[in-house]
């Protein structure tokens, strides 16, 4: 256990207040040093995924949000909003009024498939739909032409289900969710029938979560679809599904075998399961009017597999593509980053320097620290992991006493930066709820950065 802390508590800034650093707060704040906690968020409200990732439809996933809110209740924490760190202020600047600074904010990048075509109207990365559909203010003003008929969404993680699954239930199942007002008017006029869910292996390769992938047989007026010729299996795929930790494969395959004999006439949409297709080149001159595949095939042991594109080449017209290829952290101002595997280099959370050294009271955590996998909950374990890291280091990082969030604040008020407080996010929560209710919404979320700080305080001095 660390010595005496004469310099009073341990004062810990975390940059990003979604899951993985409201989860390092709690494990500091139960730790047995005496600690202070500083979560700094680029927007005004907190609780990053839990609140603009997570599907409208799947409510009990944004539970998280309660143990996050108790989180916030706990001596010694304090909520610092609509800062961003790299412009705002700097890692740097903030060290010089914390002990520390765990960078907690996440994969914010979408990756790129690297075909022609890409940037045609019409081809959006689901990041972007994702945040538009949510209401995050990022992505208030993007705009979503659903005038077509056949939409393909590249990828077969959870993501790619979300924005399926958007696409596919009726409108009228969606109003009462806190989906964004201005999703559900555009949803509302959507002509797209077909939808198409499209990826580069097979079956037993893809990340779908089996409950997920079984809500597709229940969503009313839209057939799933999955051809059983997809559903042959190699030799590796075989042993894939046989390993006693990849239950989830082996369910999904029986989900997608239903699949494949539900079609029928009466459904005004279908959902496609396709698999063994790679992504050549988008098709269009102005916007986008197909994508041109070549089918693969496998090679490699199990759970090592590669596919390997053919000279058999398949054209799907369509009118609208999300690509869901994952997601990469971006580089922050004065810290290393890793381009090629889109993250924080870092040792056990101890952010390090090309050569391998510790960068001197930095750590992270979450996505930007492991790149974007797991479930909302996988963070928890992560960020303690960091943390544990972080206290066998707190003899060498009490160096001096800091002045903490208090210090923050001033610095910032001084440059005058618009910061915003926990007390200014109930103000939010309160007034969205507010504005649910009569739409029979547990929330309408409000889009915009300066309409949130127009239910703030006025002055936050």
């Amino acid at each position: 256990m660390p010595g005496n802390h004469q310099n009073g508590p341990l004062r810990v800034a975390i940059i990003g207040a979604g899951p993985s650093g409201f989860y390092a707060a709690e494990a500091l704040l139960r730790s047995q040093v005496p600690v202070e906690v500083t979560v700094v968020e680029r927007l005004p409200s907190p609780h990053g995924l839990v609140r603009s990732g997570v599907a409208p439809d799947h409510p009990k996933l944004k539970q998280a949000a309660i143990v996050f809110e108790r989180i916030a209740q706990s001596e010694g924490f304090c909520f610092i909003g609509n800062v961003t760190v790299g412009k705002a202020i700097t890692v740097q600047e903030i060290l010089t009024t914390h002990h520390c600074v765990i960078l907690a904010y996440g994969a914010s990048e979408d990756q790129r498939i690297g075909i022609p075509g890409e940037d045609l109207a019409g081809c959006h990365a689901a990041k972007e739909f994702v945040g538009w559909y949510n209401g995050h203010p990022d992505y208030g003003d993007c705009h979503f032409d659903l005038s077509g008929e056949t939409a393909v969404i590249i990828g077969q993680g959870n993501v790619a289900l979300d924005v399926a699954r958007i696409l596919s239930k009726p409108v009228d199942e969606l109003r009462t969710t806190d989906i964004a007002s201005h999703a559900i008017e555009v949803l509302a006029e959507s002509r797209i029938r077909e939808i198409h869910v499209v990826g580069r292996r097979g079956p037993a390769q893809a990340k779908f979560t089996s409950p997920e992938l079984r809500e597709f047989g229940t969503i009313p007026g839209c057939d799933p679809v999955a051809l059983e010729s997809d559903l042959a299996l190699n030799e590796a795929s075989q042993a894939e599904t046989s390993d006693r930790m990849s239950r989830t494969i082996t369910t999904n395959l029986d989900i997608l075998g239903g699949y494949t004999t539900r079609r029928t006439e009466l459904a005004g949409k279908s959902c496609h399961f396709q698999f063994f297709l790679a992504p050549q080149a988008i098709l269009g001159t102005d916007r986008v009017t197909g994508v041109r595949f070549a089918r693969t095939t496998l090679t490699g042991p199990a759970f090592g597999q590669r596919a390997i594109v053919t000279d058999n080449e398949w054209t799907l017209p369509c009118q609208f593509i999300l690509r869901s290829v994952g997601y990469r952290g971006a580089p922050i101002e004065g810290v290393p980053f890793d381009s090629r595997r889109g993250l924080l280099p870092n040792d056990s959370g101890r952010v390090v320097h090309e050569d391998g050294r510790p960068v001197n009271a930095v750590y992270a955590t979450g996505w930007i620290k492991r790149g974007p996998s797991g479930i909302i909950g996988t963070n928890r374990a992560d960020s303690a992991a960091t943390v544990e890291a972080l206290l066998a280091d707190v003899d060498s990082l009490m160096n001096g006493p800091r002045e903490g969030a208090d210090g923050l604040w001033n610095l910032l008020t001084d440059r005058g930066v618009r910061a915003t407080t926990l007390s200014d996010w109930r103000r939010i929560d309160a007034a969205e709820i507010e504005r649910g209710k009569p739409l029979g919404k547990p929330r309408d979320k409000i889009a915009c950065v300066n309409e949130m700080l127009g239910f703030c305080e006025p002055a936050n001095g």
